[in-house]
């Protein structure tokens, strides 16, 4: 496989090894067509339920980000494929989720970074955001009924919630809920009939991103 490289003003796709927290983390890089204009960073799903870097929606994501012109990287947590470590219910994910946004701001310095995660990863978002700083949130389906929040701070930046309202894993009226209870809330895009994993939906799930990126400002 490709080994993939990130530059300022070049991007080339591919596989990648990252230095985690406990060890290597085993990485894949989209590119944008040209020079990217933007870096993201893109969290899977919960690693004890077949969540990978390769899960349908964290590809959507990837692939949505790089169409808009990021570099996006999507990487295995701990004990994951080829990331060594073990799972550590959130705790090193989120270390490991910051050491690839400092990795990729130093291969890229100045572009703006967008984080993203998808349902645990999106929790896991949440927790490294204030070290990760970025630009722009976006949150897929956070599990926000099956995990603590009360030590999750909103983050200062422009944030997107997407959420299935007919998802079977995680409670879409009280991920609501809780995301109206935040100062300011954040930006919502509601989708019905649209289940955890967004089955048939993916087109849907990747025009809400966009939207409600533009809809932000985050796309300049």
């Amino acid at each position: 496989m490709a080994t993939g490289e990130l530059a300022r003003d070049g991007c080339r796709p591919g596989a990648l090894a990252l230095a985690g927290a406990a060890g290597r983390l085993e990485g894949l890089l989209d590119c944008p067509r040209g020079a990217p204009r933007a870096l993201a960073l893109v969290l899977h799903p919960h690693p004890l339920y077949g969540g990978t870097l390769r899960n349908k929606v964290a590809h959507t994501l990837a692939h949505t980000f790089a169409a808009l012109g990021a570099a996006a990287v999507r990487f295995n947590f701990r004990g994951v494929g080829a990331s060594e470590g073990v799972h550590d219910h959130g705790r090193g994910e989120t270390e490991d989720a910051v050491r690839v946004a400092e990795w990729m701001r130093a291969r890229a310095p100045g572009l703006p970074l967008w984080l993203a995660g998808f349902s645990f990863g999106a929790w896991v978002a949440l927790r490294a955001a204030p070290a990760v700083a970025p630009c722009c949130l976006v949150t897929v389906a956070p599990p926000a009924d099956r995990y603590d929040t009360g030590e999750v701070r909103r983050p200062p930046c422009p944030w997107l919630l997407v959420q299935g309202e007919a998802d079977e894993v995680v409670d879409a009226a009280a991920v609501l809920r809780w995301a109206r209870r935040q100062m300011p809330p954040p930006h919502i895009v509601r989708l019905p009939g649209a289940g955890h994993f967004f089955d048939r939906r993916l087109h849907e799930l990747d025009a809400a991103v966009r939207g409600g990126l533009a809809a932000l400002g985050c796309l300049g």
